[in-house]
C-alpha cells in the first residue's frame, strides 16, 4: 500500500456508513407523519387573528373618539372663550385667542355657527371663523365651504333640530377632511355649530397593517376614513357593503360593537371570507369598523401543510434512491458548504459561522480544503484590522468603484483634550518604557469608541495620533443621477425622497454612535481608576489617566475615493464638509461642550427627531425611539464658506437604551449602574447637567476667545 494510500484511508466503512444513514431515512420517515399536526395549528391562528382583529378595532374606535371628542371640546372652549370677551369677536383679544387656536389646531379649516336659513340669507347671529393658514397651505378656496354647506343642506336642518351629525366633505376640499354638525343654542336661535377638519391625522393614527383594513362611516353609511385616499375623496357610500349591512340589522337589536363573519364576492365571481368587527363611538352614530380575509391569515397554514405533505412524501422517495446517490453526496455536499462559506467571504463576510459545519479532521483532499480555506479566514480578519474593516469588506464584495464620487454622508471627528499633557505624564514616569504604556491606553479607549461606531453602522476612516475621523454613508450605494433630471419630474423627486431618507438614517445613526461613547467614557474612566487603584502600590505603578474628549459630527457632501499611492492607498472622504466637522469637533472646547452637530446636521434632522418650533415640539410617534435633545450654542458663527452658522450641544437621546445598543456585539452585556447616567432615560436633560456630569465648565461666551485660526471661525458681530 503506497504512502498516499495510507494517508487517504477511510476510517469508516461504507456499509457502516450505509447503515446509519438508512436507520436515519427510517427515523426521519416515522417522524415526518407528526407533522400532520399542523392541521390544528390552522384553528388556533384563526382564533388568534380574530381577537387581533376585534381588539384592533376596539383602539381604533377609542382613538377616533378621543380625536374627535378633543376637537369638539377645544372648539367650544374657544366659542365659549369668544362669548365672554369685552368688544365682542371683532376685539383684538378675539383676534389673537382665534389666532392662538388655530396655532394649536392647525387641521381644523371653519368653524361656523349658522341657521337652518343661513345658506341664503345672511343671518346676524351666525358667526364664521376661518383658518386662513389651513386655506392656504392646502391651496384650498374659501368657495368649498359654501359648497360642502350645500350639498349637506339636509345634515344642516337635522342639526339645528338636535341631531349631531358627521359628514364626509372630501369631494368639495379635494383633501381628507370632516364636518362635525352639533345642535348649537344661544339666545334663543336654533343653530348648528359646523366644525371643518383634515382627517389625515386621523387616518395616520388608524393606519392598515398588511392583513387588518380599519375605517370609518356616518349615520348614512359615507366613508369617512379609509386607508385608501381616493375612496373617501370620491365620497364612496359603504352601504351595500355586506359587513355594514350586516351591521345596520344588528343595531336594530342596540348591538353597537360586534364582531361577525361574512363574504365578499371577488371581481371574478369568487367568494373571499372575512372577519369584520365594529364600534359605534360617543356621538353622531360615527362608527368604526375593522376587517381580516380569512384566506390571507390561513395562507401560511395552508402553505406549511401543503409543503409537509410534499416532504412526507419526498422522505420516503429519498429511503430508496439515496443510496444510488450517496457517492455524489458524500463529495458534493461538502464541497457545497466549502463553496458556500468561499461565497461568504467573498460578500465580505469574514465572521462567517459556516466554517463551524465543515470537518477539518477528514482524512481526505476535503478535508485539508477546508483546513486551508479556514487558515484563509483568518488571514482575512487579520489583514482587515489593518485597514478599515467595512472598506475590505466591500473591496471583497467588488461594491466600490475605484473612481471617485460625490456623496452625502455624515462624518465624525473625535480627540482627547490635553493628548500632549497626558503623554509627557507617562513619558516623565515611565521613560522609554512610555511607548508601550501610551499605546496600551490609547488601544483600550480607541477599542471602546469604535465598537461603539461599528454597532451604529459607522466606519472608522483613520485615526491621527488621540483623534478618530470616522464616517456614516461612505459605503452606501446612492446615486446622485437624479439631480440630473429637471426639478418637477417624479422620478427625481421621489429619488430624492428616498436618498435624503438614506442621509437622515445615517445621521441619527451617527448620533447613536457618538452618544453612545458618553457611556463609553465614563466607564472607561471607572476603569481606569479602578486600574490606577490596583496598580499604585508596585514600585513604577502603571495607570490610565482620566480623559475627557470632544466629538463632533457634521452632515454635507463630500468626495470619496481610493487616495493614495499605487504603494499605500485608502478609502476615504476629503471636502469642506469634512473639514466643517473637524472644527466643529475643535469648537467642543470653546463652547463647554462634548458633542457638537452642525446647523446642517440640525436642519437634516430637526423636523422628525428634534423637538423644535418648526415641529410645534412635537414627535411622530414611530419617531420617538430616535428623539435626540440639543440645545443651540448661544453665539452665531460666521465659517469661512458656510456664512453665519450654529452649533448645537446634543444633550441626550432620552429613549435610547444601553444594554440594547451594546448587546448587538455583546448579547451578555449589563450596563454599569454608576454609568448608565450617561445617556437615555436617567441622562441629562440640559448642556448644565451635560457639562456638571463630565466636569465641563460652563463658558462665559462672551469672552471666549473663538478667533483661533485652527477653529476658522470668528463670532459675528
Amino acid at each position: 500500500m503506497s504512502n498516499n494510500s495510507r494517508a487517504l484511508r477511510v476510517r469508516y466503512s461504507l456499509g457502516f456508513k450505509l447503515s446509519v444513514i438508512i436507520g436515519l431515512i427510517v427515523l426521519v420517515s416515522l417522524g415526518s407523519v407528526t407533522l400532520l399536526n399542523s392541521l390544528l395549528v390552522g384553528q388556533d391562528v384563526q382564533i388568534t387573528a380574530e381577537e387581533n382583529n376585534l381588539s384592533t378595532n376596539t383602539r381604533a374606535a377609542e382613538t377616533v373618539d378621543d380625536k374627535l371628542s378633543s376637537i369638539r371640546a377645544n372648539v367650544f372652549q374657544l366659542l365659549d372663550l369668544l362669548s365672554v370677551v369685552s368688544g365682542g369677536r371683532n376685539s383684538v383679544l378675539a383676534k389673537q385667542a382665534e389666532a392662538f387656536f388655530f396655532e394649536r389646531n392647525t387641521a381644523i379649516g371653519f368653524i361656523y355657527i349658522i341657521s337652518q336659513d343661513s345658506l341664503s340669507n345672511d343671518v346676524s347671529s351666525d358667526q364664521r371663523i376661518t383658518n386662513a393658514k389651513f386655506f392656504t397651505s392646502n391651496e384650498l378656496e374659501l368657495s368649498s365651504i359654501n359648497n360642502a354647506l350645500e350639498a349637506n343642506a339636509d345634515k344642516i336642518a337635522r342639526s339645528c333640530a338636535g341631531e349631531t351629525i358627521a359628514a364626509n366633505i372630501s369631494p368639495f376640499f379635494g383633501i381628507p377632511s370632516m364636518a362635525l354638525f352639533f345642535p348649537y343654542k344661544e339666545n334663543g336661535y336654533d343653530q348648528t355649530c359646523i366644525i371643518g377638519f383634515s382627517i389625515e391625522t386621523i387616518s395616520d393614527i388608524l393606519g392598515s397593517n398588511s392583513i387588518n383594513t380599519t375605517f370609518v362611516i356616518n349615520d348614512s353609511d359615507e366613508l369617512l376614513s379609509h386607508p385608501d385616499t381616493d375612496r373617501v375623496l370620491a365620497g364612496e357610500s359603504m352601504g351595500s357593503y355586506p359587513l355594514v349591512s350586516e351591521m345596520r340589522i344588528n343595531n336594530q337589536n342596540n348591538e353597537d360593537s360586534r364582531q361577525i363573519p361574512y363574504n365578499v364576492l371577488s371581481e371574478d365571481g369568487k367568494s373571499l371570507s372575512f372577519f369584520g368587527a365594529y364600534e359605534k363611538i360617543s356621538f353622531a352614530d360615527i362608527v368604526v369598523l375593522t376587517t381580516v380575509p380569512l384566506d390571507t391569515v390561513l395562507e401560511a397554514v395552508r402553505n406549511t401543510r401543503r409543503n409537509n405533505i410534499y416532504l412526507t412524501l419526498a422522505v420516503f422517495f429519498l429511503s430508496v434512491i439515496i443510496i444510488l446517490v450517496y457517492s455524489r453526496l458524500e463529495i458534493s455536499k461538502p464541497l457545497g458548504r466549502l463553496t458556500n462559506a468561499a461565497m461568504d467571504i467573498q460578500d465580505g463576510n469574514f465572521e462567517t459561522h459556516i466554517f463551524d459545519k465543515l470537518k477539518l479532521n477528514r482524512h481526505d483532499e476535503i478535508g485539508l480544503l477546508n483546513k486551508s480555506t479556514k487558515d484563509e479566514l483568518g488571514f482575512l480578519n487579520t489583514f482587515a484590522k489593518f485597514t478599515n474593516k467595512g472598506v475590505a469588506k466591500a473591496i471583497a464584495r467588488n461594491e466600490i468603484d475605484f473612481e471617485p464620487h460625490l456623496k452625502d454622508i455624515t462624518i465624525f471627528f473625535s480627540d482627547i483634550r490635553g493628548f500632549t499633557a497626558i503623554s509627557d505624564g507617562f513619558k516623565n514616569k515611565f521613560g522609554n518604557d512610555s511607548p508601550r504604556e501610551i499605546i496600551g491606553f490609547l488601544n483600550d479607549y480607541m477599542s471602546r469608541m469604535c465598537e461603539c461606531i461599528f454597532l451604529s453602522g459607522g466606519n472608522v476612516d483613520k485615526f491621527e495620533g488621540d483623534a478618530i475621523m470616522a464616517v456614516w454613508g461612505i459605503l452606501r450605494d446612492d446615486k446622485l443621477d437624479y439631480e440630473k433630471l429637471a426639478e418637477d419630474d417624479p422620478k427625481r423627486i421621489e429619488a430624492e425622497k428616498i436618498h435624503m431618507q438614506h442621509v437622515r438614517e445615517d445621521a441619527v445613526n451617527a448620533c447613536k454612535g457618538s452618544i453612545a461613547m458618553r457611556y463609553a467614557l465614563m466607564k472607561y474612566n471607572k476603569d481606569a481608576a479602578a486600574f490606577t487603584e490596583a496598580h499604585k502600590n508596585e514600585p513604577r505603578a502603571q495607570y490610565k489617566p482620566h480623559i475627557k474628549i470632544g466629538r463632533g459630527l457634521n452632515t454635507g457632501r463630500a468626495t470619496a475615493g481610493i487616495m493614495g499611492s499605487k504603494d499605500k492607498m485608502e478609502y476615504t472622504a476629503i471636502g469642506d464638509a469634512v473639514n466643517f466637522a473637524s472644527r466643529t469637533e475643535a469648537s467642543n472646547k470653546p463652547c463647554g461642550t462634548d458633542m457638537l452637530i452642525t446647523q446642517d446636521t440640525y436642519d437634516l434632522l430637526k423636523m422628525d427627531y428634534i423637538r423644535c418650533p418648526e415641529n410645534n415640539f412635537t414627535i411622530r410617534e414611530e419617531n420617538l425611539a430616535n428623539e435626540i435633545v440639543v440645545e443651540m450654542i448661544p453665539v452665531e458663527f460666521e465659517v469661512k464658506g458656510k456664512g453665519a452658522q450654529h452649533f448645537y450641544g446634543v444633550v441626550n437621546m432620552p429613549a435610547f437604551d444601553i444594554e440594547e445598543f451594546f448587546r448587538q456585539g455583546n448579547p451578555e452585556f449589563k450596563a454599569d449602574p454608576d454609568c448608565i447616567k450617561a445617556v437615555g432615560k436617567q441622562g441629562p436633560k440640559t448642556l448644565n447637567e451635560v457639562r456638571m456630569m463630565l466636569g465641563i465648565d460652563i463658558p462665559e461666551f462672551d469672552k471666549v476667545n473663538l478667533n483661533e485660526e485652527e477653529n476658522k471661525i470668528q463670532v459675528k458681530k
